[in-house]
């Protein structure tokens, strides 16, 4: 059975959503196996359904997607704090408050100091550098 573990060491974003979106449609374009959806839709009679593994690799797929669009997130939220936005507009590109993105972008901060798995972090020069540039949501000028 694939893990999203082992998926994520195996995919990189585009490879997993390139072989999540393949799964998907296949899936959608089968004949269901064990109902009657005929009125629902027409399946594809050259299409299999997935196997187990493949519906499981399905699932362990999303998981996987949303993990690595999630590592790359915060280094976003970054890049638009560099490129001088608010955190009301990352808020609102996030679809959350000013004060959510601002909160967790402070967490995310936090999980780089120090040693994690096994890998070095930022030092406190590259923490506090951070903060600087994450500011405080409430001391924002006109947007």
């Amino acid at each position: 059975m694939s893990t999203p573990d082992e998926l994520e060491r195996r995919f990189t974003l585009l490879a997993a959503a390139a072989r999540y979106d393949a799964l998907r449609t296949r899936d959608a374009l089968a004949a269901p196996a064990d109902e009657d959806d005929s009125e629902l839709a027409q399946p594809d009679p050259d299409t299999e359904p997935l196997t187990r593994g493949e519906a499981l690799e399905l699932l362990a797929l999303g998981e996987v997607i949303a993990r690595k669009a999630g590592y790359g997130r915060q280094l976003s939220v970054r890049s638009a704090r560099r490129a001088g936005a608010s955190w009301s507009q990352i808020g609102a590109a996030l679809g959350t408050s000013k004060q959510a993105a601002w909160e967790a972008h402070n967490r995310w901060i936090d999980e780089q100091a120090g040693e994690r798995d096994g890998h070095w972090g930022w030092d406190e020069n590259d923490v506090a550098a951070a903060r600087i540039l994450a500011g405080d949501p409430e001391g924002e000028g006109a947007e």
